[in-house]
């Protein structure tokens, strides 16, 4: 992969890894929009380590608060403080993903697999481009983060575990799951974020590991690194522009972004324009 190469899947990533409308969608698909080869289940997880960057550093106050007080609530046994409550949420909320991602590993990891079709991506976006809509015609959107407790995070751990599908997108999913349960769009989003942590770190973390015991040349090493660091520029970006959006706006352009998208996707493919 060259280095211009990299620096372009390092800004898709950055962009749709927050934004609801699926980063593995867009890596699969502007490659192969511009003629470039798909670059792989591995080179995608391994790239979403700079959005996991983004998300600790954007974070990193939430993340460090959430750990002394949720020690502290262990240690007094207030397991029902707000803090102890959502973290709570997102250790149960990253249990389904993490089960069913290893259940269905072999699936996944196909790099010309059925789920990588153009056409299963493309579905996948419009299902959940309605399921959005759904979600902003049904919401109430009066519950803040605050109020956040362990059933909550399993249930919208489970929505998490959908973005296994490649088209569905993990924030999409997981801020589509806690709209439904009431979540303000901007206590969604935000939820959302931290509980993608573990799941992105882990999954990151573990095909970089399998990138290294395949071996490397020196190119390749070059373009993940590039890749990467581009990409927690950009992540960085997007978190802070999307919670400032959602404070003030609905989800609607993502709802019309994504119906356009996998409909634009299932034609093309279809019209065998691209492959």
């Amino acid at each position: 992969m060259e280095t211009l190469q990299a620096i372009v899947l390092g800004i898709v990533q950055g962009l749709t890894e927050f934004l609801p409308i699926s980063s593995t969608a867009h890596l699969r698909a502007v490659p192969a929009l511009l003629g470039w080869a798909d670059p792989g289940v591995d080179f995608t997880a391994v790239i979403q380590l700079g959005s996991v960057l983004a998300l600790f550093t954007y974070f990193r106050k939430d993340i460090v608060e959430l750990s002394i007080a949720s020690l502290n609530a262990i240690k007094k046994g207030d397991l029902a403080s707000k803090d102890a409550r959502i973290a709570g949420a997102i250790v149960v909320g990253t249990i389904p993903v993490c089960v069913i991602g290893l259940a269905l590993k072999g699936i996944l990891e196909e790099n010309n697999g059925p789920l990588r079709s153009l056409y299963v991506i493309g579905t996948a976006s419009i299902v959940m481009g309605l399921l959005l809509l759904v979600a902003e015609k049904v919401a109430k959107h009066t519950r803040s983060i605050d109020s956040i407790g362990v059933k909550d995070g399993l249930i919208i751990g489970l929505g998490q575990a959908l973005a296994l599908i490649p088209g569905c997108s993990r924030s999409g999913s997981t801020l589509t799951v806690a709209m439904l349960s009431n979540l303000k769009r901007e206590d969604a989003a935000r939820f959302s974020f931290l509980l993608g942590i573990p799941a992105t770190t882990l999954s990151g973390l573990f095909e970089l590991k399998h990138f290294v015991e395949r071996g490397t040349t020196e190119s390749s090493v070059v373009a993940l690194v590039v890749g990467t660091i581009v990409s927690a520029v950009v992540s960085y970006a997007a978190i802070a522009w999307l919670l400032r959006y959602l404070s003030n706006h609905s989800t609607w352009i993502f709802i019309v972004y994504r119906i356009i998208f996998g409909a634009a996707l299932i034609g093309l493919a279809y019209a065998n324009l691209i492959h």
